[in-house]
């Protein structure tokens, strides 16, 4: 089980299984979203459970692509698409500590910001894995 929250507490949330693995997402959208890249992992949406949810706020700069933040403190958290609406992807900084997690992959490196080096070690994906 995990549990996670927005920096000011307006969203909490519980995953009941065990998460992904960290996967960075360099997509232009992502970059715009967080203000770097969305280092994210995942679960199974029948596994995730928002206990508090006042401040949730989504966005969908395109019609199937839609990104939840905290209204009140600006938290991005949340990424989730149409074509997997059984999964949903979690800011994993969002996650508390520990996480015993890992960062395996890099996707959308194609839109990589020039100014960021890749870690050796992840598999990387042009765009989507």
């Amino acid at each position: 089980m995990a549990t996670g929250q927005c920096m000011c507490g307006g969203v909490q949330y519980v995953v009941t299984s065990v998460l992904r693995d960290v996967w960075n997402c360099h997509c232009y959208r992502c970059r715009q979203f967080t203000g770097h890249y969305l280092p994210a992992t995942g679960a199974m949406v029948e596994d995730f459970q928002l206990v508090e949810a006042d401040t949730l706020r989504w966005f969908s700069p395109v019609p199937s692509v839609h990104y939840g933040f905290c209204e009140r403190c600006g938290s991005s958290l949340f990424w989730k698409t149409d074509s997997r609406p059984e999964h949903i992807s979690i800011a994993v900084g969002s996650v508390d500590q520990p996480t015993g997690l890992t960062t395996t992959t890099s996707w959308w490196t194609a839109e990589l910001a020039d100014y960021h080096q890749q870690q050796p070690g992840l598999t990387e994906y042009d765009y989507e894995g």
